[in-house]
């Protein structure tokens, strides 16, 4: 299946190509210091990932490139010089050398890691090493090797495996990497260091959110700058403060604020990156008009995946009896500000599986026959399979 993404000059012509006025380059300008912000800002996280976990220590000795390919992290192919590339084919670059890694850091050419790599007696030392969005909520398009390719910000990387990153810490006791070793590739649990408990859920996409208030599971705050305040201070560490009475939570870190002045850029850029359309030839297309008619009618899809934006979460959240998910223990809803579960926007469905917070689903096919059974709506086989067409084909 190919992948198509916007490059940093493709986003900004397109852009540019909007009708103009100053508040149309203020616009442009402010993606811009977003996009910059979503790739490479690590909000002061160093303090966390370097000085707390000593990640830099790990990477530094173990963690080549086969390796971070391994557990899922990605290159951007557009980063590396021509004869870094050519060597890659030619099998003269060394992916089984952490010094390697080091390259590449240097580089920012790791998806979602930022390094500081000073060269000393001739020698690259990584003294400092943080993460940013882009660990989590962008991939590559493969487009030169499996791992290695153009950026597809936004889209969720189901490859990554942070629990397996963060288990290397030294800094960990056995427990602690036990736990983390539970999480597996595409999953994390953003409450597991608030409240000490285990449930992680899928990673989520961070494209298709314009017109979407509520763009968590449980629909916490009311904007897209409460989730990247939340996520910059309590999980990447970034340096700043979040609060919020329902939680209750107080988090704050350092003496700096680090992450507030940044987060109007960053949901601007966010805001501008358009869910993926399917793929051509990826769907049946008599079966997806058929499935549509089961969607807005004896399947009940649209009473609350409605409209446009096939979400109602911003009029209603739901109580967590919704989710055919639930009863789970733990309940995800239950460690949440809002205690509830929002309906989730389908455009883009078709790229980011598994289904459900919990990733229980592995495919339409299997979320279809699920919601079959537990609302008892007497789909046949056929409308069931109609059903995932349709749903492939936003």
């Amino acid at each position: 299946m190919s992948r198509t993404g916007l490059t940093t000059m493709t986003l900004l012509a397109a852009l540019a190509g909007a009708c103009g006025g100053d508040d149309d380059d203020n616009d442009q300008e402010l993606v811009a210091q977003g996009l910059q912000i979503f790739r490479f800002d690590t909000f002061g996280d160093e303090a966390k990932w370097t000085d707390t976990l000593r990640m830099h220590e790990v990477i530094a000795a173990a963690v080549d490139p086969t390796t971070a390919l391994s557990v899922g992290l990605k290159v951007d192919v557009d980063a590396l010089p021509q004869a870094i590339k050519d060597g890659i084919l030619a099998g003269t670059v060394d992916l089984s050398s952490p010094v390697t890694t080091l390259a590449l850091l240097k580089l920012d050419a790791v998806v979602g890691l930022k390094g500081r790599v000073d060269t000393e007696n001739g020698v690259d030392k990584l003294k400092r090493v943080g993460v940013t969005c882009a660990l989590c909520h962008s991939t590559v398009d493969d487009s030169f090797a499996p791992g290695i390719g153009r950026r597809l910000d936004g889209w969720p990387n189901r490859d990554l495996d942070v629990g397996a990153i963060i288990a290397l810490s030294p800094a960990l006791d056995a427990a602690q990497q036990s736990v983390f070793g539970t999480w597996g590739p595409g999953r994390y649990d953003p409450r597991h260091n608030a409240d000490g408990l285990n449930k992680p859920v899928v990673i989520p996409p961070a494209y298709g959110l314009a017109g979407i208030d509520k763009i968590t599971f449980t629909g916490d705050g009311d904007d897209i700058a409460y989730w990247n305040r939340y996520v910059a201070v309590t999980q990447m560490g970034g340096l700043g403060r979040f609060s919020d009475p329902r939680l209750p939570l107080t988090v704050i870190n350092g003496t700096v604020d680090l992450v507030s002045d940044k987060l109007p850029a960053l949901q601007a850029y966010q805001l501008s990156l358009a869910a993926p359309a399917a793929p051509a030839g990826s769907f049946d297309a008599d079966a997806a008009a058929r499935g549509k008619a089961v969607f807005d009618g004896k399947g009940e899809c649209a009473t609350c995946h409605a409209g446009p934006l096939f979400t109602d979460a911003d009029t209603r959240l739901h109580p967590p009896g919704d989710s055919v998910v639930e009863p789970e223990t733990p309940s995800y809803a239950s460690r949440s500000a809002s205690g509830m579960y929002r309906a989730t926007p389908l455009k883009g469905l078709w790229q980011h599986a598994p289904y459900f917070h919990d990733g229980s689903a592995a495919t339409l096919e299997d979320v279809a026959t699920r919601y079959n059974a537990e609302r008892a709506l007497g789909l046949t086989a056929q409308e069931i399979a109609d059903l995932a067409q349709y749903l492939k084909s936003l």
